[in-house]
């Protein structure tokens, strides 16, 4: 009898479920996006509203159990995968009191005054976590001890998103610790909560759940969660984890020096390090992965699946209605628009995402540079090439990063999944840029392809995590890059590296407006 898979993920621009059989080909898929509001006369929030996107995620869940064509029953397994950095609260009866999302910036005042307090403090919980206060739960908690105390009086637990999609399913709070990492408040190295670190944050200690491991059962889906998406009671639901590391377990990336770039709403640049470092520049990201003893170096470009959204929804309402007409992708028919545009998008210049700095992490003001009123220069189709061109670029100095602090000299190709992989033009731009071969695997949507090989592990179908990744990862076709266009990416980068300091100067004289910055920076 075959078994089917079923992987929830709520990501910064959607929620999905996703169905795969126990080849890792997928069955069945509901989507929608969705948007996480700023809470008012909250500057900078970024509220996330659990009611309304766990009814989104039922009605996903729904979709692809339909699109399968499969019974509820027929599903052996669950996990859970979700953006990282967004956390929810619970009271004492375990309902959701409060929750925020990925790059929720309110705690402005409160990362200055830590800052202020001991300018040793973000850098020493940087060496045990390897996390800064840019992303991390202490000052949104402090921010709610301060501004919200009644609420902070309730909060008797907290979780990750994905672990909040478990509770729902579940009933049973727990964390897991490739994503609770990110709250900065884990030990990265031992995988646990670090008292000493919660103890410094004056937090009790009683609000951080206990830590499994990803592929542990959590616990069967409840009558109430069976009633709400249509899945059948009693499934087992296994421990998930962050998006990017579950996304690296799909892709088979699993050993020490592993690479990947994943283009999403955010791209992640990433490479498989030994537990126990940190980067003393403070430049790079340290995660744990889902696998234990690994942890991943990360760098992070910001909001360039969700730049691309603001594009395609702002200015490409006819090609929208010729995409929908010819019933193609919207980004497909860009793309083939963009395809006609000479590399190097005609000198244009988009400011958008940084290099990653996470130390000091800001952004200047979203803008196109260098336009031009001359017929056939600045179109639809030359933005759009300058946008994916420019995510390439931002890409290829975030992996140097990487590849610096871990000294690890890439001889296989670069991974490169997400949604952005399935652009045919972005992928080879992205090798072009890189000057290096890209693989390109044969399921894109490789964090809910993770998910899935962890609920496999979780029955007991794969021996290891690593096995299951391995077993459901393959690859469909390797890019070469164009040894022509190097020096036309090389003069493009470099034009992008003199504007991009400028621009920001002028988000540092409240000229402009920076597209985001970190609380406190």
């Amino acid at each position: 009898m075959p078994q089917y898979y079923l992987a929830i993920d709520a990501g910064t621009g959607s929620g999905r479920a996703v169905i795969f059989d126990q080849t890792g080909a997928q069955c069945g898929l509901g989507q929608e996006e969705w948007t996480h509001t700023e809470e008012a006369d909250v500057p900078g929030s970024m509220a996330f509203d659990t009611s309304a996107n766990w009814a989104l995620l039922c009605r996903c869940i729904r979709q692809a159990v339909a699109g399968a064509g499969v019974r509820a029953d027929q599903i052996c397994a669950i996990s859970t995968t979700a953006m990282r950095e967004g956390i929810v609260l619970y009271d004492a009866a375990g309902a959701e009191i409060w929750a925020c999302a990925n790059v929720d910036g309110r705690a402005t005042a409160e990362v200055a005054a830590l800052k202020a307090r001991d300018p040793g403090l973000e850098r020493a919980f940087y060496r045990i976590s390897g996390q800064t206060f840019a992303l991390g739960a202490w000052p949104r908690l402090e921010w709610l001890r301060h501004n919200r105390p009644g609420l902070f009086a309730r909060a008797a637990r907290l979780s990750m998103i994905n672990d909040w999609i478990a509770a729902r399913l579940s009933g049973e709070i727990v964390v897991e610790p490739s994503n609770a990492g990110t709250t900065g408040l884990m030990d990265a190295t031992t995988r646990q909560w670090s008292d000493d670190l919660i103890r410094r944050a004056g937090l009790p200690r009683s609000l951080f759940p206990d830590v499994v491991e990803p592929g542990s059962r959590i616990g069967p889906v409840t009558a109430q969660a069976a009633d709400a998406t249509g899945l059948a009671q009693g499934t087992p639901v296994f421990c998930g984890g962050g998006d990017v590391q579950m996304g690296t377990l799909g892709l088979g990336l699993t050993g020490d020096g592993d690479a990947a770039v994943l283009g999403g709403s955010f791209w992640q640049q990433i490479i498989n390090i030994p537990a126990g470092r940190t980067d003393d520049t403070m430049r790079v990201r340290i995660n744990p992965h889902v696998i234990g003893g690994l942890n991943q170096a990360e760098c992070i470009s910001f909001f360039v699946g969700l730049t691309m959204r603001w594009f395609r929804d702002t200015f490409c309402a006819a090609e929208m209605a010729e995409a929908k007409a010819r019933g193609i992708d919207v980004y497909a028919y860009l793309e083939e628009l963009a395809a006609q545009v000479p590399p190097g998008s005609n000198g244009i210049i988009p400011i958008f995402s940084d290099a990653m700095d996470f130390g000091q992490w800001y952004h200047a003001a979203p803008s196109f540079l260098n336009m031009s009123i001359e017929p056939g220069h600045t179109t639809r189709a030359s933005l759009f090439r300058a946008l994916e061109e420019n995510a390439a670029i931002v890409s290829s100095i975030n992996l140097e990063r990487v590849i610096t602090f871990s000294g690890v000299s890439i001889e296989k190709p670069v991974i490169f999944a997400g949604g952005a992989s399935k652009g045919a033009l972005w992928a080879q731009i992205l090798a072009n840029v890189l000057g290096r071969e890209v693989a390109l695997p044969k399921v894109r949507e490789a964090t809910a392809l993770g998910c899935a090989a962890v609920a496999a592990y979780g029955t007991g179908a794969y021996a290891s995590l690593a096995e299951a990744g391995a077993a459901m990862a393959g690859t469909e076709r390797v890019l070469t890059p164009d040894p022509a266009l190097a020096g036309v990416y090389r003069d493009a980068r470099a034009r992008w590296e003199a504007a991009y300091p400028a621009q920001k100067q002028l988000a540092d004289r409240n000229i402009t407006t920076s597209m985001w910055r970190a609380p406190g920076v």
